[in-house]
């Protein structure tokens, strides 16, 4: 195996739809390019979570000029059953959290 590359891991803690999500949260006029980037996703994958992201009503676009200005509808309840009660808002909200606060909770009790 080759040093140089890096080690990629088999799973995440992050769906594709959460990143590209928590990217549109920190820059609404972002291009699909940049996300792309951003995320490590084709422009083509990028472009399929955006539209599966509406049309499940966790985002909205209006055409600005040549560019999409984005919404996220932050109030929306997060998809799946074991996730029930928190909102976009609240997951954004952690992922947004910088990394040099304590954690809270059971670990972080004193």
């Amino acid at each position: 195996m080759d040093e140089s590359e890096p080690v990629r891991p088999g799973w995440t803690f992050l769906t594709n739809h959460a990143r590209v999500l928590a990217t549109i949260a920190r820059n609404p006029g972002v291009r699909v390019r940049d996300i792309a980037s951003t995320c490590l996703l084709t422009e083509r994958s990028v472009q399929k979570i955006i539209a599966d992201l509406e049309a499940d009503g966790y985002l909205t676009h209006t055409r600005v000029g040549r560019s999409n200005q984005y919404e996220i509808l932050a109030d929306t309840a997060l998809r799946h059953p074991a996730d029930a009660g928190p909102t976009v808002a609240d997951l954004l909200a952690i992922l947004a959290s910088r990394a040099d606060e304590p954690a809270s909770g059971p670990s972080g009790a004193g």
